[in-house]
């Protein structure tokens, strides 16, 4: 079991993944205009998996693995209407795009879907971003 954060550490965590998602996310800015786009992509994810986690402990909420980030998320923020639905599969689309780089040969991603994606990350993290309003 973990240990319980007490409420100057658990701030101080939230605050640390919201800025590991922002630096994260610029990070798949340059490496998109570099023209590295499954790095870009990767750091897509990560950014978004920062802010997913700072939510998740912001709320109490336990997990070990991207998986169960993924599923916790969907189960206490986006089945209950609290994060809209585009952005739970937003996040799902980046883990499984995520996955199959990491593990799978032959997976390349392009411009056009970093184009496509760093706007929706972008308000994934800022959709994340105002439901911790109250936890700063």
């Amino acid at each position: 079991m973990k240990e319980l954060l007490d409420e100057q550490s658990r701030l101080s965590l939230i605050k640390y993944r919201l800025d590991r998602a922002n630096e994260t996310l610029q990070e798949s800015e340059l490496l998109a205009k570099e023209g590295h786009y499954n790095a870009a992509i990767n750091r897509l994810y990560y950014a978004c998996f920062y802010a997913a986690l700072a939510l998740l402990v912001a709320n109490g909420v336990e997990t070990a693995t991207h998986a169960g980030v993924k599923t916790m998320l969907g189960l206490h923020f986006v089945s209950k209407g609290l994060l809209p639905n585009e952005h739970g599969k937003t996040f799902s689309r980046l883990f499984e795009i995520r996955h199959s780089g990491d593990y799978d040969d032959f997976v390349y991603c392009d411009q056009e879907m970093a184009d496509e994606y760093t706007p929706k990350a972008v308000a994934f993290i800022n959709a994340i971003k105002e439901l911790l309003k109250d936890n700063k």
